[in-house]
This record gives structure tokens, C-alpha cells and sequence, in this order.
């Protein structure tokens, strides 16, 4: 694992602390961790988001279709 040291003013740090020892962190790098996570999250729902608004139009969604859902789940089917 790699090493890292940043610089917080002040209030960050306190900030920081407080997150610590109310959400049950046990060290700064607990923390930051998951901050750094939760945003690869982030980033990847929202380049999801973005392809599926560039995939175009995708079919009608109707009665028809959702029945067709419901025969392929009860047949177990995977793939339409």
C-alpha cells in the first residue's frame, strides 16, 4: 500500500475528526478511503448515465413489452 500526506487547514481537520469518531471510522485513512470510493461510484454511474443517454431510443415500453418480460421470467429465460 502507498503512503500519502496531504495539508488541511484548520477546519477540515476538525472536520475530519468529527467524521471519524462519529461514523465509526478508526483512522483518518478509513475515511478518506471511503471518500475516494464512494466518488469512483460516483464517476461510474455517471459515465453509465452518459452511454445510456448516447445509446439513443430503446424499445416502446408498453403493455405488450411488459407481459413479454413477465413470460421470459417465469420461462426463466436470460436473454430476450
Amino acid at each position: 500500500m502507498s503512503t500519502m500526506n496531504i495539508s488541511l487547514p484548520g477546519p477540515l481537520k476538525a472536520f475530519v475528526d468529527d467524521q471519524i469518531a462519529e461514523r465509526g471510522y478508526g483512522t483518518v485513512s478509513e475515511y478518506v478511503r471511503e471518500l475516494i470510493r464512494k466518488d469512483q461510484d460516483r464517476q461510474q454511474v455517471r459515465a453509465l448515465l452518459l452511454e445510456g443517454a448516447r445509446s439513443g431510443p430503446g424499445p416502446v415500453v408498453d403493455a405488450a413489452y411488459l407481459e413479454g418480460l413477465r413470460a421470459r421470467a417465469r420461462r426463466g429465460d436470460r436473454a430476450g
